[in-house]
């Protein structure tokens, strides 16, 4: 079996969605900065923020049956050419200098619309380019990405931005040819025979949710995923709002967020070597009730900086355990149901991590930092019990995985 690196498909498919990606960063500032140039107003930079996490979350139902349904190299094709189209409008209006705010809102809504869909067709479409075994390493490599594009995409917007208002914007137009270009030039398809008559929309989304809801895995995957994003978003935010109230630096501030993204980079390059060693089962187990401990250390340090050291090591956990769990999911679900069970997923565990701000700054005014950290450290230990006494990752579906690498072998020798 030939390395992923050597795998010609899999990483044109990467570099393609790591422009999308990075291009998400630069925007997430960019767009921010310039409502607040046009306008001067924190309340329309903030609706901006607001639209973009909202057409993520809506339409990434509506992503997992499209992508299911259409042709996927086609579907994140037409994503890029309209955030093409987007960006270079904008691009366009900032020049001449009539960037309204209508039109800013509506090209962070077009971003934020397409990449949810292009992210739920690509993550779909691993399965049919990467064998089985090699999953996990697969995602790992995408968590390392979406990391390294966290890290490096608002600065890297704040910086363009600073040379020249147009500047980010023409650079994600850019971006967004080149992604095209890329993902023209995978040879295999990226998913398998489509049904004659497609379902309805509505019996389509039924049977993904179905599929999850009835599969003890998934049901124990959406478990263990949802805690660990909202406890991570939730203690973040608890963090950064304790070190402003006690007159922390904004660059110290700023340093805290930077060790915990770095802490999920690194994370992402360790994750191979970490499922060598363990299985599904006690990686998934080591890494729940480690990741409660340290995020619940950081309850005596919320007054310090060095509160982002724990933090920043549970991160590093995470992409390990995302890379098995999702590496075991893309394996044991059929391809015609990759997108709507990733988008059933995937809306569970962003929607909690999106309410966390909102729950840490209820805990903040009510209870205090201390108690706060140690609420969201209470909702990982859920996670870590789902783990060790739930029958869903105990008894994990080898049998189906195994029957996958079965359906796949015979496949690669027939051809």
């Amino acid at each position: 079996m030939k390395s992923l690196w050597r795998n010609p498909e899999f990483n044109l498919l990467w570099t393609s969605q790591s422009l999308s990606y990075l291009g998400d960063g630069i925007a997430t500032l960019a767009l921010s900065l310039l409502v607040l140039v046009e306008t001067g107003s924190p309340i329309y930079a903030g609706l901006v923020g607001t639209i973009t996490q909202v057409a993520r979350l809506v339409l990434r139902l509506p992503a997992g049956v499209l992508v299911d349904r259409l042709d996927r190299r086609r579907v994140m094709m037409s994503c890029d050419a309209l955030r093409l189209a987007a960006f270079t409008t904008l691009t366009v209006a900032v020049v001449s200098g009539r960037a309204g705010f209508a039109l800013i809102l509506m090209v962070a809504a077009v971003d934020a619309a397409s990449s949810a869909v292009s992210g739920t067709a690509e993550d779909a479409s691993v399965r049919s380019i990467v064998p089985i075994a090699q999953l996990p390493s697969a995602v790992a490599r995408n968590e390392a990405r979406s990391h390294g594009a966290s890290l490096a995409g608002p600065p890297l917007g704040g910086l363009l931005f600073g040379l020249g208002h147009a500047i980010p914007f023409l650079t994600n137009a850019i971006s967004c040819l080149v992604s095209i270009v890329l993902v023209l030039f995978i040879r295999k398809p990226l998913q398998g025979e489509r049904e004659e008559e497609p379902q309805t929309y509505r019996a389509a989304l039924v049977e993904g949710i179905r599929f999850v809801f009835t599969n003890p895995f998934l049901r124990a995957l959406m478990l263990i995923a949802a805690p660990l994003n909202f406890a991570i978003g939730g203690v973040l935010f608890t963090l950064i709002v304790a070190l402003q109230r006690n007159g922390t630096p904004p660059a110290a501030i700023g340093l805290t967020e930077t060790i915990v993204a770095a802490g999920g980079l690194l994370g992402a390059f360790v994750a191979p070597a970490l499922q060598g060693r363990l299985g599904l089962l006690a990686l998934t187990r080591l890494i729940c009730w480690a990741a409660a401990a340290l995020l619940a250390s950081v309850s005596i340090l919320t007054s310090t900086v060095a509160a982002a050291v724990p933090l920043g090591l549970a991160v590093f956990l995470g992409p390990a355990c995302n890379a098995a769990l999702f590496g075991f999911q893309a394996a044991i679900t059929p391809d015609r149901l990759q997108g709507r069970v990733i988008s059933v997923i995937m809306v569970a565990a962003t929607s909690m991590a999106a309410a966390a701000p909102i729950v840490a700054g209820l805990l903040l005014a009510s209870v205090g930092a201390r108690a706060a950290v140690l609420f969201f450290a209470a909702a990982v230990v859920g996670s870590a019990l789902v783990a060790t006494l739930g029958n869903g990752i105990r008894r994990a579906q080898e049998s189906e995985l195994a029957k996958a690498m079965r359906v796949e072998t015979a496949s690669a020798v027939q051809n």
